[in-house]
Parts: structure tokens; sequence; C-alpha cells
């Protein structure tokens, strides 16, 4: 059985105070059978070329500032993936693209804040790797030369923000504050984009979306959708929306494909 692909909202830290979001979390695990291991793309790793994370147990990335110790203070020991990292490495190296090693670097807050939600034992090994690039296309041919991997039972995950514009971020009217316009069209844009397979809008989704520069100033959170798009490029007519609202105005939506 081939296994599904995600693309998830993480969020900051705090995310994972909304009760609501984490049981959505555990749900599109529960739901899944046992993947045999993790791979994560992240928004807050970028790296040319291509590099692995440690392939052991290290600590993790607390790549944040400014919030309460608390969130410096959370765990996940999963195990690392070394066979999977030699699998990747095979399928992405080629003359001209070589493939990096950091084994210091542990996963960073895009990784673990979700996976600690859908694994909490921490039981699955995991392998983050880097993005070399922001240019949705090459993203794509990544993640559709990772596409093997999910039939050896390997959950293929990207994970960023469907919007993600700090700056514009209204804090003073809450976690439920309205969700201003430019986040509601962008959102509504890449939801029926995905439905209907419109791949190559979705590609160019700078120039095709709607509010898309105030949506994502800059592309980095937006950057892992093609990743995972590129792993499932056979079977999107499965996308499917498993979380969506907004948080601080900002679009929590999430999709599993396959």
């Amino acid at each position: 059985m081939t296994t599904p692909v995600l693309y998830l909202s993480h969020g900051a830290p705090p995310l994972a105070d909304d009760h609501r979001w984490t049981a959505e979390l555990a749900g599109i695990s529960a739901a899944l059978e046992r993947p045999t291991a993790i791979l994560i793309v992240s928004a807050h790793w970028e790296a040319a070329p291509l590099t692995l994370a440690a392939t052991e147990t290290v600590p993790l990335l607390y790549d944040f500032g400014g919030f309460p110790e608390r969130y410096y203070q959370v765990q996940y020991a999963a195990p690392g993936a070394p066979q999977l990292a030699d699998q990747v490495r095979k399928l992405l190296h080629s003359p001209g693209t070589p493939v990096y090693d950091d084994p210091t670097r542990g996963l960073d807050h895009g990784a673990y804040v979700p996976l600690k939600e859908m694994y909490p034992d921490a039981d699955v090994p995991v392998l983050q790797v880097s993005m070399p690039t922001l240019d949705p296309t090459e993203l794509f041919r990544i993640g559709q030369k990772l596409a093997p991997l999910r039939d050896q039972g390997v959950l293929i995950v990207g994970s960023g923000f469907t919007t993600h514009n700090l700056r514009e971020m209204n804090f003073a009217a809450g976690v439920d504050a309205p969700a201003p316009n430019w986040s509601i069209e962008f959102d509504d844009w890449t939801r029926r984009a995905l439905q209907s397979q419109d791949v190559d809008s979705l590609i160019d989704f700078l120039h095709k979306a709607p509010a898309a520069r105030i949506a994502h100033p800059r592309t980095e959170h937006f950057a892992p959708l093609f990743v995972t798009l590129g792993a499932a490029a056979n079977q999107l007519p499965t996308a499917e929306t498993v979380i969506d609202g907004f948080w601080y105005g900002l679009s929590k939506r999430s999709w599993q494909i396959g």
C-alpha cells in the first residue's frame, strides 16, 4: 500500500496549546497506517546543496526566540533513520547535485511541533532534509524523486503554513481574530487549485494566486507544499483538507494526498 503524503501548517510553538489543532493532528496520524519512517521538509531549514539532518537522536533545535521558557523544555527524542538517509542519498544524488550531511542538526520546530502531536511516543524514525531552493519547480522535482519511498511505508511531510505574514498578524485581537481578506482569498484559491489538480497554477502561485505576495512576503512557508505535490504527482485527485481554519488570521489549512 502506498503511504499518503502530507502538507501541514505547523505553526509556532504556542500552536501546540490549541487543543482543537492538536486533536486534528492526532486524528490524522490515527487514520494512517503506521509509517516505517517519516521524511520531513520544514520551512525553517534552507540549505544548499540539499542536506540531511542527524541520523541519530540529537537535541532539538529551538529555532525561535521570545517565548516562555516551557517551550524550550519540549523534548522529542525520535529515533534517527540512517537507512532512510541512505535511500534519500541514492534517489537524489546525481552528477553536479551532491547531497550533504549535517550530523549535528536536530529537528527544528517545523518538524517536531506537529510530529509530537501526531506520534507523541517519538517511536517512529524521523529524517529531516533541507530545502536547497525556494523554486517551486525544483522542489516539485525533488518530491518526484522521493516518491518511491512511499511504497516502502515512508510518510513524506511538507511542513509550512498556508498563509504566513507575521507583520500582518493581529496579535491584539487574539487567536480567533477574524482572518483578513488576503488570507481568506489565498487560502480559498489554494484549496480550489488543489481540488482541480491545477499544479501549474500552484507552481506559479506568485503570479496566479490573489494576494500572494501579502500571504507570503517570503515563500519559505509555502515551499514545502511543492515537495509534497511532487511526491504525490500521480494521486492529486485525492487531495483532502484535513485541517482548516485560521490562527491569528493565518490559514492553518493542511492536506493529505493519496
